[in-house]
C-alpha cells in the first residue's frame, strides 16, 4: 500500500504519463507569439486535454506533433564544430558516421592519459550550452577529484525551453556523435555507466537513439572493453514523462532514481553526490557534441573561436516568425542585430518588438539593445541570458501584458511546488494579468504585490524556473514600462 501511495505521489508530478497517438498541438512561447499565423492550430493547442509546451517544431509554429520537416541549417562560424557534418542531411547509421571519421576521436582518447583529455577541455574554455554557462572543464575536474569507484555520466536531453530545438536535431540527425562524446567523457572522468535523459515530446529522437545505441554496442564502441581497450562503458536511454523542471540537473537525478523530481538543495553538487549518491557528470547534448571536435583538433583551436570569455561556437534556433527560421551555428561575439536581420531575415508579419534568448524564463532584449554581442557576460549585463540558444522574437501581435500572462502561466504550471514564491506567486501574477487582458487594468496597489513576488522569486528560488521568471518580469518592467503603466490604475 505504501508503494502504491509513493508511486501515485511521483506520478502526479508528470504531465505525459502515457504516450499519446493523437495529434498534439504546442502552446509553447514560440507558438504563442505566432498564434496569429494559424488561429485554428492555436485554438486546438489551448483547448486540448493535455498541455504541451514544446514539441521541438518551433520553426514551424504554431506547431503540431504531425510536423516532420527539417529546419533550415546554416553555419556562420570559421569552424563548423556542431552543424558541419549534418548540414547536407542526417547521419544516423554507424556506417555513415564512421565514413565521416566518427569514433576516431574516441579511439584517440583511449590511447591518451585521462589527464590529457581533462586539460584539453579546460584549455578549450568550453562552457555549458544548457543555460548556466558553467565551465565544462571545471565540472569534469570536480568529478575526477572525487576518486570514486563508481561514477555516472548523464547527457541531459530534456530540452524543455519553448523555442529551443537544437538538441532534438542533434540527436535525430547525428546520434552517434552524442554516444561518442559520452564515451570520451566517461573515460576522462572514470565513468562506469552513462544515461541519456530524453524528453518524451521527442518520440522520433527516441527511436533514432535506441537504434544508434544498439549499433554502437554491436560495433564495440559501447560495452565491455570498448574498441579493444581496457575501458568498459555503456549508455542507457531514459525517457521522461513530461516535466519542464526535469531539465534542472538535480530534479533530473531524482527522476532517474524514481523519486518525485523536485529540485535538490545544493551543496552537495552532483559532481560530489549525484545519481544514487555517486559522483555524477551532467552535461547537455550540445555541450557534449563539442567534445569529439576538441579531441581531434585540440582545446586551443576551439578556444580561438568566439570572443571574450565566451569561446567556441553556439547553435541558435530561430522561431517561425522570422523569414528564415532554422538552426544556425555562430561564433560568440556576433551581434543580436545580425542574428535578427541577417540570419533571420527580419520578421514575416510585423515589426519586431523584442527577442528572448534561451526560453521564456530570461530577460527580453528590446530593439535598442540589438547591437549587444552574443556572450554570457555581455548578455548578463543587459539582464538577458544566452540560455540554451532558442531565439523567440515577437511583434505587435503580442502585447507585453499578454506575454507576461503566458510566461507566468507556463511557470505556474511547470513549478515543482517546492518554493512558495514559485508555487503561489507565479499563479498570482498570471491571474492578475488575466484581469489586465480581460478588463484592461488592475488596481494600482497590485503593482506593489507583483514587485514583491518578483523579488521573492529572484532571491529565494532553488532553480532557474523561479529566478528566470524574476529576470523575465524585471526586463519587461525595465524595457516596456510605458506599455505596462496603464495596466495598474
Amino acid at each position: 500500500m505504501q508503494g502504491k501511495h509513493n508511486s501515485a505521489h511521483v506520478d502526479s508530478f508528470y504531465h505525459l504519463l502515457k504516450e499519446s497517438k493523437a495529434e498534439q498541438f504546442c502552446q509553447g512561447t514560440a507558438c504563442f507569439v505566432a498564434r496569429h499565423m494559424s488561429p485554428e492550430r492555436w485554438s486546438a493547442a489551448i483547448s486540448g486535454e493535455q498541455r504541451v509546451y514544446c514539441l521541438g517544431n518551433c520553426f514551424a509554429g504554431p506547431a503540431s506533433s504531425s510536423d516532420t520537416g527539417r529546419p533550415k541549417m546554416g553555419i556562420h562560424s570559421r569552424e563548423p564544430v556542431i552543424l558541419g557534418p549534418i548540414i547536407d542531411g542526417p547521419i544516423r547509421s554507424f556506417a555513415a558516421y564512421a565514413a565521416q571519421g566518427g569514433y576516431r576521436a574516441l579511439e584517440q582518447a583511449l590511447s591518451r592519459p585521462q589527464e590529457d583529455l581533462l586539460k584539453a577541455v579546460e584549455l578549450s574554455r568550453l562552457r555549458g550550452r544548457g543555460g548556466a554557462g558553467f565551465p565544462t572543464g571545471k565540472k569534469w575536474r570536480a568529478v575526477v577529484q572525487q576518486r570514486a569507484p563508481e561514477t555516472f555520466v548523464i547527457a541531459n536531453a530534456d530540452e524543455g525551453d519553448p523555442g529551443a530545438y537544437i538538441d532534438r536535431f542533434l540527436i535525430e540527425d547525428d546520434p552517434h556523435r552524442l554516444i561518442e562524446a559520452m564515451a570520451i567523457a566517461g573515460y576522462a572522468v572514470g565513468g562506469t555507466k552513462g544515461y541519456i535523459y530524453l524528453r518524451r515530446e521527442y518520440p522520433r529522437a527516441c527511436v533514432v537513439m535506441e537504434q544508434a545505441l544498439a549499433e554502437a554496442r554491436r560495433e564495440g564502441c559501447l560495452g565491455d572493453r570498448i574498441l579493444r581497450s581496457g575501458f568498459s562503458f555503456d549508455v542507457g536511454l531514459i525517457v521522461g514523462r513530461g516535466s519542464y523542471v526535469c531539465g534542472e540537473e538535480t530534479a533530473l537525478l531524482n527522476s532517474i532514481e524514481g523519486s518525485r523530481p523536485e529540485v535538490r538543495l545544493r551543496p552537495p553538487y552532483p559532481s560530489e553526490c549525484g545519481l544514487f549518491g555517486k559522483p555524477t557528470l551532467i552535461n547537455n547534448v550540445e555541450t557534449l557534441a563539442n567534445v569529439p571536435w576538441i579531441v581531434r583538433n585540440g582545446g586551443d583551436a576551439f578556444g580561438r573561436l568566439g570572443f571574450s570569455n565566451s569561446r567556441g561556437s553556439k547553435v541558435l534556433s530561430l522561431n517561425s516568425l522570422f523569414h528564415t527560421p532554422g538552426l544556425y551555428e555562430v561564433e560568440f561575439g556576433i551581434s543580436v542585430r545580425r542574428i535578427v536581420e541577417d540570419l533571420g531575415g527580419g520578421l514575416k508579419t510585423g515589426t519586431i518588438r523584442g527577442v528572448i534568448f534561451g526560453g521564456p524564463l530570461a530577460g527580453i532584449i528590446p530593439p535598442h539593445l540589438f547591437d549587444t554581442p552574443l556572450g554570457f557576460e555581455e548578455f548578463a549585463r543587459i539582464g538577458a541570458s544566452v540560455g540554451h540558444g532558442g531565439v523567440v522574437a515577437f511583434d505587435e501581435h503580442t502585447t507585453i501584458a499578454q506575454l507576461i500572462h503566458h510566461v507566468f502561466d507556463f511557470g505556474a504550471y511547470e513549478s515543482c511546488g517546492k518554493c512558495t514564491p514559485c508555487r503561489l506567486g507565479s499563479r498570482r501574477i498570471e491571474r492578475l494579468f488575466q484581469q489586465v487582458i480581460e478588463a484592461g487594468r488592475v488596481p494600482a496597489h497590485a503593482r506593489m504585490e507583483c514587485n514583491e513576488i518578483v523579488s521573492a522569486l529572484a532571491m529565494t528560488s532553488l532553480c532557474g524556473l523561479g529566478t528566470g521568471l524574476g529576470e523575465f518580469a524585471r526586463s519587461a518592467v525595465r524595457h516596456y514600462a510605458e506599455e505596462l503603466e496603464p495596466c495598474f490604475r
